[in-house]
């Protein structure tokens, strides 16, 4: 089954609205042209520092879900740690998927 957020970054993408890679996404967050910061599972706790540390100075939000090999394909590209989504629709809509998927995966491992 493919992630239905892939899918959405996938879809982004195709419509010019995704920065990817940590050189294009740190330009974008210091523009305040990105609406939704992801960040590999598998990114180094240095990039996730960084990321998160920037995203929370300029208010943007931000998520960790899936692992670099996940998030370059689904764009087309190679392996990418960090992806910015540059639309404010695509970016809420990532941002629920994200949240439900990450609720429905705690409650399936009994976590409140």
């Amino acid at each position: 089954m493919i992630d239905p957020i892939f899918s959405m970054l996938g879809l982004a993408q195709k419509a010019g609205r995704i920065a990817s890679g940590e050189f294009s996404v740190e330009k974008a967050v210091k523009e305040r042209k990105a609406y939704l910061v992801i960040i590999a599972e598998d990114a180094s706790d240095n990039t996730k520092k960084h990321f998160t540390d920037m995203c929370n100075y300029r208010d943007i939000p931000y998520r960790i879900h899936g692992e670099s090999s996940d998030l370059g394909p689904c764009l087309g590209k190679a392996f990418r740690m960090t992806v910015a989504v540059c639309d404010a629709g695509f970016a809420k809509s990532i941002i629920d998927k994200i949240d439900r998927f990450c609720t429905a995966r705690r409650n399936l491992n009994g976590e409140n």
